[in-house]
């Protein structure tokens, strides 16, 4: 569901839940995510409090930690082992920025952008779907003369995490639905995810 704040999200998915375990599904079969813990939270609660005990077997928390709960058993079968590092926000940037300096890009005579922005182009890419080249025109068309250094930027990225068995929150999420494309993990469900 996706819909702006308050518009009844929360109770949608909380209400399609009892409405599936009041129809005979199994709560354990029930998986309910969101972005924030907090959210998630609230889900799991409002659900509980609709129905009776089937509830408290309903699944959740956020994508985020399903899709580490689900790599570190599966890493492997994404090509990385099961001891991954998570990126957050700040040191994504500060990996950016290193490699930027590494690569000559800080020195340039031309302003370069920052690390805040590089990170936030490389995370519309990937959570568009968006070609670099497009993202950059669009949104920060004061750098497109520089789409060739900022493409060459975004590919050492994507090897220092490979190459350190590192994961961003952006990777935490596609590299969970490569792995559901795979395989069938009905069994993941029925656990509580922080």
């Amino acid at each position: 569901v996706v819909a702006g704040a308050g518009t009844g999200k929360t109770r949608a998915l909380t209400y399609r839940a009892a409405r599936l375990i009041e129809s005979g599904v199994i709560p354990e079969a029930v998986l309910l995510l969101t972005f924030t813990r907090k959210a998630a939270r609230e889900m799991l609660r409002r659900a509980a409090m609709l129905l009776d005990e089937r509830t408290e077997r309903v699944s959740g928390g956020t994508f985020h930690s399903f899709a580490n709960m689900v790599l570190r058993q599966h890493a492997a079968e994404v090509g990385y082992a099961s001891n991954f590092t998570i990126l957050d926000q700040g040191d994504s940037e500060d990996v950016i920025n290193v490699l930027r300096s590494r690569l000559g890009l800080s020195a340039k005579e031309k302003r370069f952008p920052r690390k805040q922005t590089l990170q936030r182009m490389y995370s519309a890419t990937v959570n568009t779907l968006t070609p670099l080249e497009i993202v950059v025109a669009k949104d920060y068309p004061q750098f497109a003369g520089q789409i060739d250094d900022i493409e060459a930027l975004a590919r050492a990225y994507v090897a220092y995490k490979r190459a350190n068995n590192i994961m961003d929150y952006d990777d935490l999420l596609v590299n969970l639905v490569t792995l559901l494309e795979q395989r069938d993990f009905t069994v993941y469900l029925n656990r509580q995810v922080p």
